[in-house]
């Protein structure tokens, strides 16, 4: 079991390096690329410049600039996203493909011990393809899973691949909410 799980973090780190590399190959050192992160990087700074030195009094046409300033940086994050688009089709087909393989591999295989039972919509896929009711028994879709999510965000921040946070923190969030200092 200690070898599967090992090999599934192996697994994890392999395909992680390999989805990057195939996005800075087709996103990352592309020109377009480049010039709109650094637009959404100083268009970030400057309205956080601006919402800095005018947090207390908001005057109609500085409100307005404040908009136009969001909607330009809006526009932006929007074109990167469709740049990044094509990458992660690309990605996102050769995954399946090999989540599918390493899926069959192994199959009804229990690769990790769980120290806890996950809540119940999740068990469906911590023991998927396993035999008997020891929901602490994990498969491997699931360790594969929370491997890639946690390893892939730290492999591009140490590649410095990952949205400045200046971008983050103008974006509002993951349901773009307005930063509080404007509602």
């Amino acid at each position: 079991m200690w070898a599967d799980t090992l090999l599934i973090v192996g697994i994890s780190v392999f395909t992680a390096l390999l989805g990057e590399g195939v996005t800075w190959l087709l996103v990352y050192k592309t020109e377009k690329y480049q010039r709109l992160k650094a637009e959404i990087d100083r268009q970030s700074k400057k309205l956080e410049k601006i919402k800095e030195t005018c947090s207390d009094t908001l005057d109609k046409g500085l409100k307005k600039k404040i908009d136009r300033e969001e909607e330009k940086l809006k526009n932006n994050n929007r074109d990167l996203s469709l740049v990044k688009m094509k990458s992660m089709l690309a990605i996102g087909f050769a995954f399946t493909a090999l989540l599918g393989m390493f899926n069959s591999i192994f199959d009804g295989r229990v690769v990790a011990k769980l120290p806890f039972t996950p809540i119940s919509w999740v068990q469906g896929l911590s023991h998927r393809n396993l035999s008997g009711e020891d929901y602490t028994d994990c498969s491997f879709i699931f360790l594969y899973i929370l491997c890639t999510m946690s390893i892939r965000q730290n492999i591009q921040k140490l590649l410095g691949f990952a949205p400045s946070r200046a971008a983050n923190k103008q974006s509002g969030g993951l349901f773009g909410q307005q930063p509080p200092s404007l509602k």
